[in-house]
């Protein structure tokens, strides 16, 4: 079992902003780590608290074979400063040991984890980072 980190940014409280971008973020997800929805053992969606236009687990669930994953929407801590308008995930997935897992950070979120913009390995841990804005991953 293996833990994929994620997130992202929207540009408003919409539900069709809210749908492009975790369409986007699970397009890349499953991409880049060439993931089928079968090898998902659970999905926690976290959001800020300016976001409440829908469900980021209700989009997933019209994916393709998405709709029999454990999936779970939580609000994430409010700290002063932090990155606004985010959505993050926390997946975890049955991938062999030896396949390298990339962390998907796109549009502003991608200044959360710049030390994750390359697959990472079991071998090395990925250093906390704190950015400009105060927001740890």
């Amino acid at each position: 079992m293996r833990a994929i980190r994620g997130a992202t940014t929207v540009s408003e409280n919409t539900i069709e902003a809210m749908r492009e971008a975790v369409t986007e973020l699970l397009d890349e997800l499953e991409s880049r780590n060439n993931l089928q929805p079968k090898d998902i053992i659970s999905v926690t969606f976290s959001v800020t608290k300016d976001l409440d236009a829908i469900f980021p687990a209700a989009i997933a669930r019209t994916r393709p074979d998405w709709d029999g994953v454990a999936m779970l929407d939580v609000q994430q801590m409010h700290v002063e400063g932090s990155l606004q308008r985010c959505i993050r995930f926390l997946i975890h997935v049955y991938l062999p040991i030896s396949a390298p897992i990339y962390h998907i950070y796109l549009r502003h979120a991608a200044n959360l984890r710049p030390d994750w913009s390359l697959p990472q390995s079991l071998a090395g841990s990925p250093q906390v980072v704190v950015t400009t804005s105060g927001d740890r991953e």
